[in-house]
């Protein structure tokens, strides 16, 4: 039996980082006869609990780890399109047009798809891991198991900041789309309503959350087509302006912002953390994982699925935003704040094409994104609360799950943070967010960077306690080369953004201001890193391969009918066309 990574501290308590040992004997003692004949159970005493001794028992342990009452009812789509929900909505509609400023049209091309590689390998290990331990929270628990609880508590803290802020945060940017259209109304009544409808969606049962997180969705999968067409359309010269553009504004003004080599490499560099951020939401398909259908199946095809969709939908509208609109181009800085939709690259294309009508629509679908993006964010903060709760970093009474399947206790908690956007009306709003957002600014690279290391590890315990891999019941399409290569690339992009936030893009030296805006969630984590180790007086820097407990949680999978599966389904792979055999293993 594995050791317990925390049987040294406060929380002896907690086995295997999921249950008491109480709650586990208590799981066992309540079995009737017939269930505890059918399980065989044998278990021993030992220095840190409850020892289960029997592979039998299993079962028990896994019931105990995935089974907290949350309804089992979210399919492939709902999946992907909460992960659509979370991913796309400021990050592509507004904060792409300050990226672009800042380092031109080539500049989001190049970072967006050199993010998006390390997002295939992060997507990859998830859903390797989410198949296998299909477990409440997902990554929160993983990095913990497989890494050290310290990694895990930093890590998990940093998240959760990220999705806490990112309520008030779109609600305030709601209030602020509307003023398009009408400004004299108070900012916090328009939040007021936006509060209450996303109050209303999260407190209903997952599958109804899930359907209405699916239109939502819709809504902007539709319009990034919508904008394709008309982007490809106005760039050939087939708007009311006429003239053809093409590659015009790759020449002047240019591809990259600034005049020498130094500058325009400064710019490339300015864009990353943008880039990654608004990738963020899309690991939400493992997050969701212990309320989907079935595992084994929804985890890897959701997480492959979201990949190609956002990846296709950012790369696709950002290189025609570089051909629509030059860097050089006054509104895209002309918004009160990084959330002001009148600093739209999109609206902006459409206005400069001369269509009447449509910048008001697009505005419309902005909104319709952002609350989206806010109705995402309190489901994967609640979430994010009861995971952690039931690894021992967050009070036990966030993990109260109720008869409806639903986490009141953390949705509520995540509803009063989201009190802090009636500052919409303060003249100090911007200022507020800028420094809210710097606490967590750099958590969607420590999230990636953890969930690849855990893989990593996963793998070598895998190999380090002789366990075959064909007990998973998904692999890696990108192994574990795959994971380094994430975690390496993420390490550089954590290194350029700490240069360009001492050193910002136009500034004369060292600015400490720039730096804590970008970089202030580094010294944060640290500090939670090291507050951890002190508190539960842990001096081991990582879990020992040996002692990895890489058995509770994770579905059994009966080898002899995985293998015939697998043969079975090979076989029927032979016989399909090209193209079937390419959505099989890419979708």
């Amino acid at each position: 039996m594995s050791k317990n990574p925390l049987r040294n501290g406060p929380l002896n308590k907690i086995v295997n980082g999921f249950k008491s040992a109480e709650d586990e004997k208590s799981i066992l003692e309540g079995k009737s006869s017939t269930q505890s004949s059918l399980l065989d159970l044998t278990l021993k005493k030992c220095d840190n609990g409850i020892e289960v001794v029997n592979d039998a028992t299993s079962t028990v342990s896994n019931a105990s780890v995935t089974n907290v009452n949350l309804n089992k009812n979210l399919s492939i789509r709902h999946l992907l399109t909460l992960a659509v929900g979370g991913a796309i909505g400021v990050g592509l509609f507004v904060n792409s047009g300050a990226a672009l400023a800042s380092g031109g049209p080539a500049s989001l091309v190049i970072d967006w798809v050199i993010i998006s590689t390390c997002l295939f390998t992060v997507i990859n290990a998830l859903g390797e891991m989410a198949a296998a331990f299909p477990v409440v929270g997902g990554f929160n628990v993983y990095i913990t198991r497989f890494v050290d609880p310290s990694v895990g508590f930093a890590v998990n803290i940093n998240y959760l900041a990220q999705w806490l802020v990112l309520l008030p945060l779109e609600l305030v940017a709601a209030s602020m789309t509307i003023k398009y259209w009408n400004d004299t109304i108070n900012s916090d009544a328009w939040v007021a309503i936006f509060y209450a409808v996303i109050a209303f969606a999260n407190m209903l049962e997952v599958k109804s959350f899930g359907e209405t997180e699916f239109v939502l969705s819709m809504v902007k999968i539709l319009a990034i087509i919508g904008f394709t067409i008309l982007g490809i359309v106005l760039s050939c010269g087939g708007g009311p302006q006429g003239g053809y553009l093409g590659g015009k504004y790759w020449h002047n003004p240019g591809s990259f912002v600034g005049h020498t080599s130094g500058t325009k490499f400064k710019g490339l560099c300015s864009v990353f953390v943008t880039a990654a951020f608004s990738y963020s939401g899309i690991e939400m398909t493992a997050v969701s994982a212990a309320e989907s259908k079935d595992p084994r199946r929804t985890i890897p095809k959701a997480a492959k699925r979201t990949f190609w969709l956002i990846t296709a939908s950012y790369i696709t509208i950002l290189t025609l935003i570089g051909c629509l609109v030059p860097y050089d181009e006054p509104r895209l800085l002309s918004g009160s704040s990084s959330v002001d939709a009148a600093s739209s690259p999109l609206v902006i294309a459409i206005e400069n094409g001369g269509i009447k009508g449509l910048p008001s629509l697009m505005n419309a679908i902005i909104l319709i994104s952002i609350i989206s993006v806010a109705n995402s964010a309190v489901y994967a903060c609640s979430r994010c609360m009861v995971a952690m709760a039931h690894i021992g970093n967050l009070p036990q009474v966030l993990k109260h799950i109720d008869k409806k399947g639903r986490p009141v206790n953390a949705i509520l908690f995540t509803l009063f943070f989201g009190l802090l956007s009636f500052v919409a009306a303060s003249d100090k709003q911007a200022e507020v967010f800028t420094w809210l957002s710097a606490l967590s600014g750099l958590s969607t690279i420590f999230c990636w960077m953890a969930i690849n290391i855990s893989h990593i590890r996963f793998r070598q315990a895998m190999k380090k306690q002789r366990k075959s891999l064909d007990e998973l019941p998904y692999l890696s399409q990108t192994g574990v080369w795959g994971s380094w290569y994430g975690v390496i690339v993420l390490f550089l992009v954590l290194i350029v953004s700490f240069w360009t936030s001492l050193f910002p893009l136009g500034g004369s030296g060292a600015d400490a201001e720039s730096f804590f805006q970008g970089y202030l969630s580094f010294p944060i984590l640290i500090a939670c890193y090291v507050g951890h180790k002190l508190v539960y007086r842990k001096k081991q820097i990582v879990v020992a391969l040996e002692d990895m407990d890489i058995d509770t949680g994770r579905r059994q999978v009966d080898l002899t009918i995985r293998r015939q599966e697998m043969k079975e389904e090979q076989e029927h792979l032979a016989k399909s066309s090209f193209f079937a055999r390419f959505l099989h293993v890419w979708c």
